[in-house]
């Protein structure tokens, strides 16, 4: 068994198990070393993998069935479009750490000839640090500040609760409630030009009918 299956079956024997697993244990399971176990372990955890230890009687490695999935097949073709797709995204919109992780996942269980290896995006327009504050606060859910440059140059203070995010043609919009306008208004992120999450939730919104109020596409030209 080579390193990339071995990390897979790995994950799914963590997931399977009932109570932690012991490296001795793990390394008689795979017939390898408790120390290429350890270092497989390291690799998992490095790539994001929910892997944990605990110490202690009765401790060893387990791993969070409810944050992982479970293994999904592609073809070479299916890989290959997904690598396209992520590649896109992250030259473009939020979330980039993860994109570029899963972009490393879906090329490390290929094998032979591939495009993945051959995809190139240019650097995103959007601030990174702007990107940052965008996400935490729609995974968080808290009220946003930001400062916003419109289509003829005016720049504004906002304060908006995030609903959701919208890409067209494109472009990566956060759509939310602005309590400056009180109104719903889409944000092209590469016009974001400062953005600081509160510790304030927001409330909830239907993104469906923030789209409906506030033409996000056309927002450029409104605001």
């Amino acid at each position: 068994m080579n390193r990339t299956a071995r990390l897979y079956a790995l994950v799914e024997e963590l997931r399977a198990a009932p109570r932690p697993r012991t490296v001795s244990a793990l390394a008689a399971r795979f017939e390898v070393s408790e120390r290429t176990v350890q270092r497989d372990l390291q690799a998992l955890m490095a790539a994001g993998s929910p892997v944990r230890s605990t110490a202690g009687r009765g401790g060893g490695w387990s791993i969070d069935p409810a944050m992982t999935l479970p293994p999904i097949r592609f073809t070479a073709e299916e890989a290959e479009a997904l690598s396209a797709a992520l590649a896109a995204a992250e030259a473009s919109g939020p979330y980039a750490s993860a994109v570029r992780t899963a972009s490393l996942k879906i090329a490390a269980s290929m094998t032979g000839p591939q495009l993945v290896g051959r995809i190139v995006a240019l650097p995103s327009r959007t601030d990174a640090a702007v990107r940052a504050a965008v996400e935490r606060a729609l995974t968080g859910n808290l009220v946003l500040r930001l400062s916003y440059v419109d289509a003829s140059g005016r720049e504004s203070d906002r304060v908006v609760e995030p609903a959701g995010l919208l890409t067209a043609e494109g472009r990566w919009y956060l759509i939310a409630w602005c309590r400056t306008r009180q109104a719903g208004r889409g944000f092209r992120l590469d016009r974001i030009t400062a953005a600081a999450p509160t510790t304030e939730r927001a409330r909830p919104h239907d993104l469906a009918d923030l789209l409906r109020g506030s033409a996000a596409i056309a927002t450029e030209r409104t605001q």
